[in-house]
């Protein structure tokens, strides 16, 4: 729907900001008929994004906002239909979502191009302005009793699941000590099950009425933005809802700037709040404050520029003092809230349950401490240029940096445009810099130290949890016997009409109205590859400017050099390293050594240099650095750098101190170790991130570094090995070192370079230094093999199943794998990912099944393509037993035929796999390391992605039922899929009869530990506890390589 030059927009331009600090653009709209926002940032790329922000303020804890982030979805005014919404989305390269939070609902749009954004983009608008909320949608998804008396709907399993967490329980008391009754950022927006259980069809329908006004609506888009075509298009969806919404002169009270402020805390308030968990070890502390106004922009920056130079690193004064010196906690971190008057956290991670309120006391001593004393003004200032350096390049990042300013301004900000156009310069950064120290102390003592605060101590308790446990069980019961048996058979009729009338089929002339927008309409984003050294064996990438350049100053390199040339201002290095070389006995300290790596003392020009400086000189030559996983191969690891361009020479120095001559410290190493060990009852509490954890360490070899780096591996190994490190220190520190010389040779690594290398003098030649005096004859390490390291029963599924039930959750999770293609080239691969995106779709077989019956918050297959390896998740389930038969009947009825594929939702899975396509690469930066991982250690072409492409539009519903009988089918039978089970303890004997046929073993967490052969100490540690607990994880979702583990909102 072109617009044309005869159109004349209701929107008006309120004003259009050129940021002077990156070639961006932002235009802000208003309509002049609903009052209704338009905020359009353009940006290149694949991607068009967009946020439909509104405030909604709500003064209970009844859920309704939340509901309403579901039951949009349900039906408009002019498509009457479930799921039409999303089944159009996923055929035009789109993807739907939502949140809610305090203070806002946004629903969000991705899609691969601007044609299929705008085609769908009216239909979204009408669901979010005038949707159906009928009784029945409301029925199914908000809450219901089912017919075995179980309380169940999508929101009321997803409150489930997180209601009585620590995190939930401590920030729900942090809000009631911050706010009085009858302020909006009082109340938990996501519904307490209590309030969800009684909530009415009619109380969410009047609460649409209020917030969902248009004036109330900001759109906020990023990408390739066709304005006049936007404007049209908006024009057209106004014209078909003035006479549903309430004109635009008409009274309307402003969420949040009209409603009453909160008052400032009149005392300090210290509250422990207990939440349920076996392990009574270690607690949480949370501290907060209120901060500056919201539209005192210097204020708001210089409270930013604080908090990193307070909490933003190890050298930071808090985390120095509280983590690394003192040890009283694992980890120290800080989070502003957008409200009115910002509120600012602190939280402390793992705190002795002893020493709570003691570590609460010390945090605010320290603070004023701090404002006491003389501040580190060259620190300061080195804070405010490394944030001035990471906004330039999160510019050139995702879209959501952009969006959330413009969704605060739309909150909190004036209507005629001032705050947003902050955004135009980094002026309050200027003037920051001109800061006095007696500035920054006046500006310290008014908010964090003269002003009082609240302090919440999460507190474990197994008495708690063993109480929950007991009354829910009651609940349920009485539950039960009120209903009787004619009661229950009544609801489950109920539940069974409401689903009939939900899911009423979609008339194939609806979609018909939709077709699929031309992939040429996706404009994805091209590198120039180039190769240097060892990286030359692969050949050379073409005929290119870029490769003469690197050519120039190649010289025989002996390294693995692969080059990826964008426009960019920043340099971004990876030096990835394979662990096959690593002894078995030391594999579980490389979590010990990712943690040490930018923290310890080095030897520089000859001199012992202490990890602090270290540190220092490190953030003033970054924007960012870590080491983690190479996200191509979760066996190797990867140090990662970004730098300017004028600092790529002196990075690569750093790197050879860092990777060489680096001193490992007792002292340094204990601080680690302590760290690690005082994150694992935190670790240990997360059902999901369990079962992923157990998972891996059945179906992993221990060889395996990510078997060797979860959870359950380093528990008992590290607590051995701190107490070696104070009994022995240089047999443990013997053992780092060995781990070292393995990892750091030059045939271990390969280097990744994406920048524009035309602004590097030295693109290859100043990698020397890094092996300056080294052996470097050998040839190039192997990759490290992942199908070599499944175990036996990872290789052979059908072998294993087991229960874990956990104090800690309300909920359920379950994990099955089995077999499935193997090999990026495997004939297979092409049907079964149209397979996978068939039944996955968003209102697709298994989001209907199972999360529109409020079995489960999701569900999802994922592959392992290097190993062969299909994997199915469960989330969130008040009974996964009944999820799983609910997907289990969908997937055999359209391998078997009983279903017919719809040829609409066919086109959408195709849809599907494109915009999957865009998401790997949404800017220069990312679709260079896309390119790497293809080309250097997923061995495939650069290009595989369009070929790939070809494949899948290719491919026949036959093709797709078979992958479906061959790979889906099998994983959900017990004699071809191993499965994990991690559960509320209420759950656990209603589980193990469900899932007989696998004869599951309940066991413990605890059963799962490996300690990996390393031998026992003598002597007591200091926290006092033998070896009873884990460890915290690197990356929970990381061991089975499930790229696709989200989670839809």
């Amino acid at each position: 729907m072109p617009a044309t030059s005869a159109h004349k927009s209701h929107f008006r331009t309120i004003q259009t900001i050129h940021l002077d600090y990156a070639p961006i653009t932002v235009t802000q709209y208003e309509s002049t008929r609903t009052g209704m926002r338009v905020v359009v940032t353009d940006q290149a790329g694949p991607k068009v994004n967009g946020y439909f922000a509104l405030a909604t303020e709500i003064h209970d804890d009844s859920g309704a906002p939340h509901t309403l982030e579901h039951l949009v979805f349900m039906g408009s005014k002019s498509y009457r239909y479930k799921g039409l919404l999303d089944k159009l989305a996923t055929r035009a390269y789109s993807t739907t979502n939502a949140w809610t939070a305090t203070e806002q609902t946004a629903y969000t749009l991705d899609t691969a191009g601007w044609e299929g954004f705008a085609q769908i983009l009216p239909v979204y608008l009408e669901h979010v302005i005038v949707p159906t909320l009928t009784d029945a949608a409301c029925y199914t998804e908000v809450h219901h009793i089912d017919g075995t008396g179980q309380d169940a709907g999508v929101v009321y399993s997803e409150m489930q699941g997180v209601q009585n967490t620590q995190e939930d329980l401590m920030q729900l008391a942090a809000k009631r000590l911050m706010y009085p009754a009858g302020n909006g950022f009082r109340y938990e927006t996501g519904g307490m099950m209590e309030q969800l259980r009684v909530l009415t069809a009619d109380r969410i329908r009047q609460f649409h009425k209020e917030m969902y006004q248009p004036k109330n609506l900001c759109l906020v888009l990023t990408g390739e933005v066709n304005h006049p075509q936007l404007l049209h298009i908006l024009d057209q969806f106004e014209d078909t809802i003035l006479e549903d919404v309430p004109s635009f002169d008409a009274p309307f009270h402003r969420p949040w700037t009209e409603s009453k402020r909160a008052p400032a805390l009149a005392k300090t308030v210290v509250e422990t709040v207990k939440f349920p968990e076996e392990d009574e070890s270690m607690g949480e502390v949370l501290v907060a404050f209120f901060g500056p106004e919201y539209n005192d922009h210097k204020e708001c920056a210089a409270l930013g520029i604080l908090l990193i130079y307070l909490c933003g690193s190890s050298i930071s004064v808090l985390e120095n003092t509280l983590v690394e010196r003192e040890q009283l906690c694992s980890m120290i971190y800080y989070n502003t809230e957008p409200r009115p008057n910002l509120a600012i956290e602190f939280q402390m991670s793992a705190v002795e349950t002893g020493k709570l309120k003691q570590v609460e006391h010390r945090l605010i001593e320290l603070l004023g401490e701090v404002a006491a004393n003389d501040l580190d003004m060259a620190y300061m200032h080195d804070c405010i240029r490394r944030w001035r350096r990471q906004i330039k390049m999160k510019c050139e990042g995702g879209s959501y940096f952009f969006a959330n300013p413009v969704i605060e301004d739309h909150l909190f900000g004036s209507r005629d445009g001032r705050d947003l156009k902050q955004l135009a310069t980094l002026d309050e950064l200027d003037a920051l810099e001109k800061w006095s120290e007696s500035d920054w102390r006046g500006f310290f003592k008014k908010y964090l130290v003269d002003a009082h605060h609240i302090s919440v101590l999460g507190e474990p308790s197994k008495e708690l949890s063993e109480r929950i446990t007991a009354d829910e069980k009651e609940r349920v019961q009485k539950q039960k016997e009120r209903l009787g048996e004619e009661g229950l058979e009544k609801l489950g009729e109920k539940l069974k009409k409401a689903q009939a009338e939900n899911d009423k089929p979609i008339p194939d002339s609806v979609l018909e109205e939709f077709p699929v927008p031309s992939a040429k309409s996706v404009h994805f984003i091209s590198t120039t590859t180039a190769r240097a050294g060892l990286a030359r064996k692969a050949g050379k990438p073409g005929d290119n400017e870029i490769q003469r350049l690197i050519d120039e100053d190649d010289h025989d390199s002996p390294l693995y050099i692969h080059y990826e040339h964008i426009p960019s201002n920043f340099v971004r290095i990876k030096l990835d390293m394979c662990t096959a070389a690593i002894p078995l006995r030391l594999k579980p300290l490389i979590s010990l050594y990712m943690m040490n790596l930018f923290t310890t003392p080095v030897y520089k020009d000859g001199k012992r240099m202490e990890f602090e400086e270290v540190v220092l000189e490190l953030e003033r030559e970054t924007v960012a650095y870590g080491v983690d996983s190479e996200s191509a191969n979760y066996e190797m690891l990867s140090i990662a750098l970004e730098v300017e361009p004028e600092s790529y020479e002196r990075i690569i120095g750093w790197l050879r101190i860092l990777l060489f001559d680096a001193i490992h410290d007792a002292e340094r190493l204990y601080s680690s170790l302590t760290k690690l060990l005082a994150d694992i009852p935190d670790e240990k509490r997360s059902g999901d991130s369990m079962v992923y954890q157990v998972t891996s360490m059945i179906q992993y070899k221990p060889e395996s570094s990510v078997r060797a780096r979860s959870t359950l591996a380093k528990a008992v190994y590290l607590r051995r090995i701190r107490k070696l490190l104070k009994a022995d220190p240089k047999a443990a520190i013997a053992q780092l070192d060995e781990l070292c010389r393995a990892l750091s040779r030059p045939e271990n690594f390969r280097i990744f370079v994406s920048a524009d290398i035309q602004k590097l003098s030295k693109p290859v030649s100043a990698w020397k230094m890094l092996i300056s005096g080294l052996e470097t004859g050998k040839p190039l390490e192997p990759l490290d093999n992942r199908k070599a390291l499944l175990s036996q029963v990872g290789r052979s599924p059908g072998h294993a199943a087991y229960i874990i039930p956990m104090a800690a959750i309300d909920s359920s999770y379950a994990f099955l794998t089995g077999n499935g293609p193997e090999g990026y080239d495997h004939a297979d691969l092409p049907a079964y990912m149209v397979a996978r995106a068939y039944m996955d779709a968003v209102e697709g077989p298994l989001w209907v099944a199972v999360r529109g019956t409020g079995l489960a918050y999701g569900t999802g297959f994922s592959m392992a393509v290097e190993t062969g390896k299909l994997l199915f998740r469960i989330s969130r389930s008040p009974d996964t037993f009944k999820a799983f038969t609910a997907a289990k009947e969908q997937v055999e009825g359209y391998a078997s035929g009983k279903y017919e594929m719809d040829k609409f939702a066919l086109e959408g899975a195709v849809s599907e796999i494109v915009l999957g396509m865009a998401d790997e690469q949404p800017t220069f930066a990312s679709a260079a390391e896309h390119s790497f991982g293809n080309q250097a250690i997923r061995g495939i072409s650069k290009e595989w992605n369009h070929q790939m492409l070809g494949k899948v539009q290719a491919v026949t519903p036959q093709q797709v039922q078979e992958a479906m009988r061959k790979y889906m089918v099998p994983i959900f039978r017990p004699e071809s899929s191993n499965l994990v089970v991690t559960c509320a303890q209420i759950m656990k004997d209603t589980l193990e009869a469900g899932f007989k046929e696998y004869k599951p073993e309940v066991r413990t967490l605890e059963s799962f530990e490996d300690d990996y052969g390393a031998p026992e100490v003598e002597g007591d540690d200091d926290d006092g506890e033998e070896e009873e607990d884990g460890d915290d994880d690197d990356d929970e979702d990381e061991p089975m390589d499930t790229p696709e583990s989200e989670e839809e909102d």
